[in-house]
């Protein structure tokens, strides 16, 4: 391990790195939970979700670890998930099987963005306000999601949406939100994982007809759903702007999460460059497709590593022993098929925060940063679509800045942005005209 790894070399030990990828893995098992949760309402089979879940993991974090020596691990992403379910499949009517034939193109698209080196100047030529605006923006359309989960929030007539009526159920899932809540304030690790096994036993315990029959069993087969995606289907004008905003957002995803958890884990150098950032990078694509090819959304790289590197993880090893935990949970489903929504709907919430916390680094004093900012964060709950919400944002900062003389802030990346963008948009009014 020492020779694989460079214990010595990044100053840890062997024991110090397995303590970390056990304390990385409490941090993010609750994907175990939620993306089968989020992805069943497409209609695929559960169970198959779950296996499909831990395997995308385990393939992606061991990538990192094996390959790029890094304490770092991959998991379908919280966000993109909520964007296949929500906006392709339940919101533009695609079978699931289309919808991950749009993953596996974006991540090829990933991939070659990344052999050709152009990856991080992508992200470097969008303005911080828009890519801020989009983190927030996703933020607020998961923990929307995560209220009307926990049956918080439900459909009006009139107004829309208003207060849901306050069951048994609903206070079981507040008081797993309060808990989580408390956890997270006093830095408790593995508080979403905590919550939901809390919540989910109360959830039992009121409802006994949902709690599991048994704890262990052999995992599910991934066959309902692994090497169903449809690409053929997926080649078509109308999902370039969904094909694109899949790509941008795991582009924004990946390169944080790298960028903050290099800094943690001491890969920055003095020019601050991120040594192995290829590889990463590289990896992170491959998972994409790897997870398409299982049969889950886009795959990217978590920023709860951060708690393994805090914990004292330097190398790859972090990453394995993650993996590991990841594979023995396998054989854990029968608990993770019985959790109920009310239980992940909770960690939907606190995520949401998450995402949206670093909205105070946007300047709302520029209007022409401001505006588009808050377009891209209110319109995709607004819109129940993180795709519409990007291209509104980007148009918005497009038109503004040429409207006040500001064209020079319009970088080439940002006009090809823009143009897809108008595409989508023109393309969904021509669809509803047509429907009309």
């Amino acid at each position: 391990m020492r020779q694989v790894f460079a214990l010595r070399a990044m100053g840890t030990t062997a024991s110090r790195e397995v303590v970390a990828g056990a304390t990385t893995f409490l941090t993010m098992a609750y994907i175990i939970f939620v993306n089968p949760q989020i992805l069943s309402a497409t209609g695929m089979d559960r169970g198959a979700l779950v296996t499909v879940t831990i395997l995308a993991t385990a393939f992606g974090t061991l990538l990192a670890a094996l390959w790029a020596n890094v304490p770092f691990a991959m998991a379908p992403g919280m966000g993109l998930n909520a964007m296949f379910t929500y906006t392709l499949v339940l919101g533009e009517g695609l079978a699931w099987q289309t919808a991950l034939g749009v993953v596996f193109i974006s991540g090829l698209a990933f991939l070659l963005l990344t052999v050709l080196g152009v990856r991080e100047r992508v992200v470097n030529a969008i303005p911080l306000s828009l890519r801020l605006g989009v983190a927030a923006g996703i933020g607020l359309f998961i923990t929307f999601i995560g209220c009307q989960q926990l049956g918080l929030v439900q459909a009006h007539e009139e107004t829309l949406v208003t207060l849901g009526e306050i069951t048994p159920l609903v206070l079981v899932g507040l008081a797993g939100l309060a808990l989580i809540a408390v956890l997270e304030v006093r830095r408790v690790p593995g508080s979403l994982l905590i919550g939901i096994l809390f919540t989910s036993v109360l959830a039992w315990l009121l409802v006994p007809d949902t709690a599991p029959t048994g704890l262990v069993s052999l995992p599910p087969s991934p066959a309902p759903i692994a090497l169903e995606l449809d690409i053929g289907a997926a080649l078509q004008w109308g999902l370039l702007g969904a094909i694109f905003s899949f790509m941008f957002v795991d582009l924004f995803d990946s390169v944080g999460s790298i960028m903050a958890c290099s800094y943690e884990a001491g890969l920055v150098r003095e020019d601050g460059t991120v040594r192995k950032i290829d590889r990463v990078l590289k990896a992170d694509a491959v998972a994409t497709l790897a997870g398409a090819l299982l049969g889950t959304s886009t795959t990217t790289t978590y920023i709860e590593s951060g708690a393994g590197i805090a914990a004292g993880g330097r190398t790859g090893l972090t990453s394995v022993v993650t993996a590991g935990l990841f594979l023995a949970a396998l054989f854990f489903t029968p608990l993770a098929v019985a959790v109920p929504a009310v239980a992940t709907a909770p960690a939907l919430i606190v995520v949401g925060v998450y995402m949206f916390r670093n909205i105070r680094r946007i300047d709302f004093s520029d209007l022409g940063e401001g505006i588009p900012a808050f377009l891209t964060i209110i319109l995709m709950p607004f819109t129940y679509s993180i795709s519409l919400g990007i291209a509104f944002g980007f148009l918005s900062y497009i038109v503004l800045a040429v409207a006040a003389g500001r064209w020079r802030r319009v970088s080439p990346v940002l006009w090809i942005i823009g143009a897809l963008s108008a595409a989508e948009l023109a393309l969904r009014g021509s669809a509803l005209l047509g429907g009309g």
